[in-house]
C-alpha cells in the first residue's frame, strides 16, 4: 500500500500479570485505569486492591479513595519506586493500606471480582483478600514494535513527536493517541491528537500534490 501521508494511531496495551481468574473477570472488576473506571458503581463502596509501586499505582490508589470503601495497594518490595511526593501522600491516606512484599496470585469470582489470593514474598504464606476490585497499574506497552525502529522512539517504545504537533522523525509521518502520549492516555486526549494529526497531514498533502 502507497501513501503519500501516513497517521499511526496504535495505542498502547496496558501490561497484565495473566493470573488464574484474569481472563475471566477482566472488565468484571479488573481494570487497567482507575480513572476511566473507577468511578463506576460496580466498584462504589468496596475494598478495592491496586498493584504497582510506581507514580501510576500511587495516583490511581490516591484516585480511588474517592470512591471505595477501602483501598490496599500490594507493592512486591519493601519500597516504592514512586516519587516522595506520591510516597507521602500514599501513606497518610487513612483510606490507603500498603501491603508491603506482596504479589498477586489468582483473582476470585464467578460474575464478579470478589477476592484475590495473594502471597508474601518473604514468608510465602498466602491467604485471600475479599475485594471487589483489581486494577493494575504496572505500565503500558505502546504498539510500535511492528516499525521496527524506523521511527525515532523514546527510551519506552513510545513514538516521539515533535513539540505541540503529531509530526515524527520522517515527513508525511504523524502519530497520534496513546502510542506517543504516556502521561494522560485517555481517550479525550487520544481524540484530540487525532484531530490533530488529520488536519496536520491534510495541510502536509496540500503542499506535496502530485
Amino acid at each position: 500500500v502507497e501513501a503519500q501521508a501516513v497517521i499511526i494511531a496504535t495505542g498502547a496495551t496496558a501490561k497484565r500479570l495473566n493470573l488464574p481468574g484474569e481472563d475471566k473477570l477482566w472488565q468484571k472488576g479488573i481494570s487497567a485505569c482507575a480513572v476511566c473506571d473507577g468511578a463506576l458503581p460496580l466498584f462504589r463502596n468496596k475494598v478495592l486492591v491496586v498493584v504497582g509501586g510506581g507514580d501510576s499505582a500511587a495516583e490511581e490508589s490516591i484516585f480511588l479513595t474517592k470512591f471505595a470503601s477501602k483501598v490496599i495497594l500490594l507493592v512486591r518490595r519493601d519500597a516504592m519506586r514512586a516519587s516522595k511526593v506520591m510516597q507521602d501522600r500514599v501513606l497518610s491516606s487513612p483510606r490507603i493500606t500498603v501491603s508491603w512484599n506482596t504479589i498477586p496470585l489468582e483473582v476470585l469470582g464467578e460474575k464478579f471480582v470478589n477476592g484475590i489470593r495473594i502471597k508474601d514474598t518473604k514468608t510465602n504464606q498466602e491467604r485471600v483478600l475479599e475485594a471487589g476490585g483489581l486494577f493494575y497499574a504496572i505500565g503500558h506497552q505502546p504498539n510500535t514494535e511492528f516499525l521496527n525502529k524506523q521511527l525515532e522512539l523514546d527510551e519506552t517504545g513510545y513514538i516521539k513527536t515533535k513539540g505541540g504537533t503529531t509530526q515524527t522523525n520522517i515527513p508525511g509521518v504523524f502519530a497520534c493517541g496513546d502510542v506517543q502520549d504516556k502521561i494522560f492516555r485517555q481517550a479525550v486526549t487520544a481524540a484530540g491528537t487525532g484531530c490533530m494529526a488529520a488536519l496536520e497531514a491534510e495541510k502536509y498533502l496540500s503542499g506535496h500534490s502530485k
